[in-house]
C-alpha cells in the first residue's frame, strides 16, 4: 500500500534546522554518510511492552528496543502503536529499534531522529504528523520494511539526510489519503537506497508536494526499476491514490541525473 489511512501517527526527534540551499541539503551536523554495511551492534536490550513518551532530549546509547506484548508485531495492521512516541520538540538519538518493531516512531509535531537505526520495519518506521512543522531525521538506517519506511501524514517539510534504507516498497510517503490533507515539502540528501526497492518518494501533486532529491546513492538496481520520484493525485476520503506521472519536472519532482549515483 502506498499510502496511509486516516489514523494519526508521528515520528521523531528535534534538533538544529536544516537548510535546504540550491546545491545540497545541510544540517549543521558532521556525520559520516549512512551505509547499508555499516549497522551498529547495540550496547544492551530492552524489551517495550508500553509506549515510550519521549520529552526534550532522549539518548538511546544504542540499546536495542523491541516490542513484547501489545505491541510485540513486526505485521501491517493500520491501529499499531508506536514504541516511541515524540511530543513536539522532541530529539530522540543513538536507538536501534528491533524486532518487533511495532509501528516503531510517532512524532506528534517537530522533531528529530538523530543516529535511529531500524533493523526489521514494522508497519512503518516512522510517521510525521502536525501542521506547518519541520521533522529531521539525521543519520541513521532502516531496513526490511514490506511497506514504508516514512510516513508523512502531517504538514511541513521533512529532511531526510546521512541515511541508510534497504529492502522496502517506499522509502517515504506522503499520505495519499488521509482524511486532513496538506501541502508537504520532503528534502533527502546524502542517503544511499539499497535494493530492493519501488520508490523513493512519493507525493501528491494536487496538494502542492514536492520532493528534493540531492547527493542520492542507489545500490543493487543496475536495471534502475527503483522510482525516485512517484507522483499521485492524493484525496481525503480513503480511496486509493491514482498515479500521476513520475520522474524530475522541477516543481513537483525536484532533481536531476546527476543527484542519483548507481553502484
Amino acid at each position: 500500500m502506498a499510502q496511509q489511512h486516516t489514523r494519526y501517527r508521528a515520528l521523531a526527534g528535534a534538533l538544529g534546522a536544516v537548510a535546504l540551499t540550491a546545491g545540497a541539503i545541510t544540517t549543521g551536523l558532521t556525520l559520516p554518510t549512512a551505509s547499508a554495511a555499516t549497522w551498529p551492534s547495540a550496547s544492551g536490550t530492552q524489551a517495550v511492552g508500553t509506549t515510550i513518551s519521549v520529552s526534550g532530549t532522549t539518548d538511546g546509547g544504542m540499546k536495542r528496543y523491541y516490542g513484547t506484548g501489545d505491541l510485540g508485531s513486526d505485521g501491517q495492521d493500520e491501529d499499531q502503536g508506536p514504541l516511541f512516541e515524540l511530543k513536539d520538540g522532541a530529539t530522540l538519538k543513538n536507538v536501534i529499534l528491533g524486532a518487533p518493531a511495532a509501528d516503531g516512531v510517532h512524532c506528534e509535531g517537530s522533531c528529530t531522529l538523530q543516529n535511529v537505526w531500524w533493523e526489521d520495519v514494522g508497519e512503518d518506521a516512522a510517521t510525521f504528523r502536525g501542521s506547518g512543522k519541520t521533522y529531521n531525521v539525521v543519520g541513521g538506517g532502516a531496513r526490511k520494511a514490506e511497506d514504508k519506511i516514512f510516513q508523512f501524514n502531517g504538514g511541513g517539510t521533512l529532511n531526510i539526510s546521512n541515511f541508510a534504507g534497504q529492502d522496502f516498497s517506499t522509502f517515504v510517503r506522503s499520505c495519499g489519503n488521509c482524511s486532513t490533507q496538506y501541502k508537504r515539502t520532503i528534502n533527502v540528501s546524502n542517503t544511499e537506497i539499497t535494493a530492493p526497492g519501488k520508490v523513493i518518494g512519493g507525493i501528491n501533486t494536487n496538494y502542492g508536494d514536492s520532493l528534493t532529491l540531492r547527493s542520492i546513492t542507489i545500490v543493487g538496481d543496475s536495471s534502475k526499476k527503483i522510482v525516485p520520484c512517484q507522483k499521485y493525485i492524493g484525496n481525503d476520503d480513503g480511496d486509493e491514490p491514482s498515479k500521476n506521472g513520475s520522474g524530475p519536472d522541477g516543481t513537483y519532482c525536484k532533481y536531476s541525473t546527476s543527484d542519483i549515483t548507481y553502484k
